[in-house]
């Protein structure tokens, strides 16, 4: 499988026919709001319609916008009036004051990392579960791709306390966090996408459901028979999970064992996803000790 083919999941918008990726549509309708307020104000229009109007013109973009999830609509519809807010726009502060947050969040999250998850932290012990469903021996390398903070190194590390933890995270300063916090960890700075995966026993994922199915094909092309793709909330779209546990805050955590087909077609004859400890009676839920 070519580089190219696992490469990181497409979000793009589209307008007229022109495909845009995110967060291209949101910078567009902001900046358009900012002229269309502009515009009316050089026109004599009173202050408050005119802040009516672009508020209004920035919800019906963000609801009229096609191909976006729903949390970046929201997103999309709440970044003007909160750029508004924070800047004091409607108080006679300048409007490029706004610049100044979006540079700091710039700095924080670059461009690359904003078509994968947003910062949502890994909840503590959420992968205790987990690990009694799979085995790891002492310097077994696993991998959180994309760790933002570290939360999800620290679940990791309580999970396997014998592993090496390591994490990959494309904003520096994320990066930079996640090192300080996670001292029992190797954090580097980089694309989890362009990572290769094929050394790591259990790779974690806390992402989108668009991240999921090239996520699944990344694992399989690179990582050897018998490891783990572990995701926490969303599941491999058409692939039956090996098993799944419960975290906290009533979360869920799905296991897909890299080539096991054995387990896949147990999983699709029963019609639904089954857990490790509802496999056919006699079958006893072992550990994973396989290398």
């Amino acid at each position: 499988m070519t580089v190219s083919s696992l490469s990181r999941p497409a979000d793009h918008g589209t307008a007229e026919g022109v495909r845009l990726r995110w967060p291209l549509p949101a910078l567009l309708v902001w900046a358009a709001c900012w002229l269309l307020m502009a515009g009316l104000a050089a026109l004599g229009a009173p202050p408050a319609p005119t802040l009516a109007v672009a508020l209004g013109a920035c919800v019906l973009c963000a609801w009229g916008w096609p191909r976006l999830s729903p949390w970046r609509r929201m997103l999309l519809a709440a970044g003007f009036p909160a750029m508004l807010g924070a800047t004091g726009a409607t108080a006679g502060v300048p409007g490029w004051t706004w610049l100044v947050p979006l540079a700091l969040l710039l700095l924080a999250y670059p461009l690359r990392a904003w078509r994968d998850a947003p910062l949502f932290p890994t909840p503590a012990h959420a992968l205790d579960g987990a690990a009694q469903r799979i085995a790891l021996a002492a310097g077994d390398r696993v991998l959180d791709a994309g760790c933002g903070l570290g939360h999800g190194l620290q679940a990791l590390h309580a999970a396997w306390p014998a592993a090496r933890v390591e994490g990959v995270e494309a904003s520096w300063m994320l990066c930079l966090g996640a090192r300080l916090r996670c001292r029992h960890a190797h954090v580097r700075q980089g694309d989890m996408w362009r990572l290769n995966w094929g050394g790591y026993r259990i790779v974690y994922l806390f992402q989108r459901p668009e991240s999921m199915e090239p996520a699944w094909r990344k694992a399989c092309a690179e990582m050897v028979p018998g490891s783990w793709l572990v995701s926490l909330e969303f599941t491999v779209p058409g692939v039956p999970p090996a098993g799944m546990v419960q975290a906290p805050q009533g979360r869920r955590v799905w296991l897909y064992r890299i080539g096991d087909a054995q387990q896949s077609r147990l999983n699709a004859a029963a019609g639904a996803p089954i857990t490790l400890a509802e496999r056919a009676p006699g079958h006893r839920p072992r550990h994973d000790h396989s290398h």
